[in-house]
């Protein structure tokens, strides 16, 4: 049966002109509902069974200890791999780490979990990464023997992402969905900041990470409000590395709110929304919140698109605290703050915006808007990225001043023009396959010479 959306598409092309309601694809939809909240609140008891994963803590205990946890979700991504129908391979890259002077006081050593799910199309290079960070503190973070539960901080990232290896390893998909558990994310990003310099040295072509760190709590503290229909994305506008050489054109045209990292949280609101009932994708335009940071950024950094998924209200008592009561208050980041019916929601969000990217053709390329006459039309024109997967394209439209593309029309030629001003919309094009997936979409140049 196909599920009506309330999003309504206008449908383009040379010869015809019609309107299609998109409709969920049956077989991601089957996948969005086995995420089970049962599961992912026997990953989190279990992660807490360890005492601390502190980064600095014991690496050598099967039972305690960060060493024994990396260990337990090896495990648990291995029997995944086993039961995969695709290619998929688990492992934990290791590298030592000497003093630094801030948050390692001496020489650990350090870990990501990884599980690569290989896509099944020999020509499609492209890598989509979903992440969260194992590591846990209390309010020293040089404190590694207390007990640290890190049940939703980041248990509930670590958890979401063997859930998604879980089920989304149950079939093979066109490209390449790796699954990552940082280890270092209090001691300063330093998981994420290893694998993102590795993955820029070797060159790898990585079009999104979706980080998800703090995602299971559906209450805040101090203002007391409970709701658990909205989860956040924190995206960059346009990231650092953009700014000085490309400030001109940004200024001019007027693209600061259309970076890479802006882009892919549009996505993931107008994907989440599309596939997770009674939820809200609230986009925050800004990398992080105020005096915290994520695993996300130095991906960003390095040249990546990546945003930060995380609940709406944080309860700052259950985060950073030692396990403690004072005045009737209880402190401390345990599994019975949690809400886990939320935390499925969460996940679900990410598992279909990661399979509908991994089942997506590449991006259209040379896309271009014609600025070289006045007339109160717009041209677009483009290439496409892979000519065997793409079915046709969506234009997307947008006023100046809204935050979500608003309009999209179809199309399976290479160009398009539309009724509409291009002094007063901003553009974009993205490729289609025929099964209806969407790729990430493309920011127009601008053209002013024939």
């Amino acid at each position: 049966m196909k599920i009506k959306l309330l999003l309504l598409l206008v449908v383009f092309s040379t010869s015809t002109v019609a309107q299609q309601i998109v409709n969920r694809d049956i077989k991601i939809s089957g996948l969005v509902e086995g995420v089970s909240s049962d599961t992912l609140a026997a990953y989190v008891n279990k992660l807490v069974s360890f005492k601390t994963r502190s980064t600095l803590s014991n690496t050598s205990s099967k039972t305690e200890g960060i060493g024994a946890a990396r260990n337990w979700v090896l495990e648990k991504f291995q029997s995944f791999v086993q039961r995969s129908p695709a290619e998929m391979k688990a492992y934990i890259d290791s590298w030592q780490l000497a003093p630094n002077g801030r948050r390692v006081d001496r020489e650990i050593t350090m870990g990501n979990v990884i599980a690569e799910l290989k896509g099944n199309d020999p020509n499609d290079k492209r890598v989509i990464m979903v992440s969260g960070h194992i590591d846990s503190r209390v309010t020293d973070v040089m404190d590694s023997t207390s007990i640290a539960p890190g049940a939703n901080d980041d248990g509930s990232g670590t958890v979401a992402v063997i859930e998604l290896a879980r089920v989304l390893s149950q079939r093979s998909w066109p490209t390449t969905i790796i699954f990552t558990v940082f280890t270092g994310e209090e001691q300063g990003l330093l998981g994420a900041e290893h694998m993102a310099a590795t993955m820029k040295k070797d060159s790898i072509d990585l079009i999104a990470l979706l980080n998800n760190d703090i995602m299971g709590s559906n209450n805040s503290s101090q203002t007391r409000i409970i709701n658990n229909n909205i989860v956040r994305v924190f995206s960059e506008g346009i990231p650092a590395f953009e700014m000085d050489a490309k400030a001109g054109a940004i200024r001019q045209y007027g693209y600061e709110n259309d970076g890479g990292p802006r882009q892919l949280a549009r996505y993931v609101k107008e994907i989440g929304e599309r596939y997770v009932d009674n939820m809200e994708v609230r986009l925050i335009y800004r990398n992080d919140r105020f005096l915290r940071g994520g695993d996300h950024t130095p991906f960003v950094n390095s040249g990546f698109d990546a945003v930060r998924l995380s609940e709406m209200n944080e309860n700052y008592l259950h985060q950073h605290q030692d396990l403690r009561i004072e005045e009737g208050v209880e402190y401390g980041d345990l599994a019975k703050f949690m809400d886990f019916e939320y935390l499925r929601k969460n996940t679900a969000v990410n598992l279909a915006t990661l399979s509908n990217l991994a089942s997506a053709p590449p991006v259209p390329v040379e896309v271009k808007i014609d600025v070289r006459n006045l007339e109160n039309y717009t041209t677009l024109t483009w290439q496409p990225g892979d000519v065997a997967r793409t079915a046709g394209y969506y234009v997307l439209m947008r006023e100046t001043d809204a935050n979500q593309w608003q309009k999209k029309f179809y199309t399976t030629e290479t160009k398009m023009r539309l009724p509409y001003s291009k002094d007063n919309y901003f553009f974009a094009v993205q490729s289609v396959s025929d099964g209806g997936h969407e790729s990430l979409p493309v920011i127009p140049r601008v053209l002013f010479r024939r």
